[in-house]
């Protein structure tokens, strides 16, 4: 019997969210941790974690897409909240990075504070402190992490619009 509290951490959505991003390629641990700058012992703690909580399947390998889009319509905002801070340079996120900011017009910008970002706006504190430059590396990726944010951080309306886009890269339908 496992004794010990299993408590999701901020990066097992990381994590879980690479893992989507690969669509069907088989994945390793290795370069898995090499891409998000998280290391690999931390990749396999996640792992065990999220196996626990329902979001990968028993073999470790698929994610359990149905369970990890339910978790983040409905739970994300209020485990993992954030409100936008200081303006700052840095790496656009939510409504104002793709996919939601071809469809959302805005005069304020939220970002991911970022040495070498290019865009100032009210800054939105990452899921995990990697996260900046493991987007920038893979496109698919920063798409998932800026509509996640868009349920942390959005107005009503950025956060049906950012579910119809998940459930399309999830392909759960719409």
């Amino acid at each position: 019997m496992n004794s010990k509290q299993q408590i999701m951490s901020p990066h097992d959505i990381v994590i879980l969210l690479k893992i989507v991003s690969y669509g069907n390629q088989p994945w390793l641990q290795k370069p898995l941790a090499e891409a998000l700058g998280i290391s690999q012992s931390e990749i396999s703690k996640s792992l065990n974690r999220s196996k626990y909580a329902g979001f990968l399947a028993p073999n470790g390998k698929t994610v359990m897409r149905m369970a990890l889009l339910d978790f983040l319509q409905y739970g994300i905002r209020y485990v993992f909240p954030i409100k936008p801070g200081a303006v700052v340079r840095g790496v656009p996120t939510s409504h104002s990075a793709s996919p939601l900011k071809e469809e959302i017009q805005s005069s304020e910008a939220y970002v991911w504070p970022y040495g070498k970002g290019v865009v100032r706006g009210h800054s939105i504190l990452p899921l995990y402190p990697s996260v900046p430059e493991a987007a920038l590396k893979d496109a698919k990726l920063y798409e998932l992490l800026a509509l996640v944010d868009a349920l942390r951080v959005g107005r009503a309306r950025e956060k049906e619009l950012a579910i119809k886009e998940l459930k399309k890269r999830l392909e759960l339908g719409e």
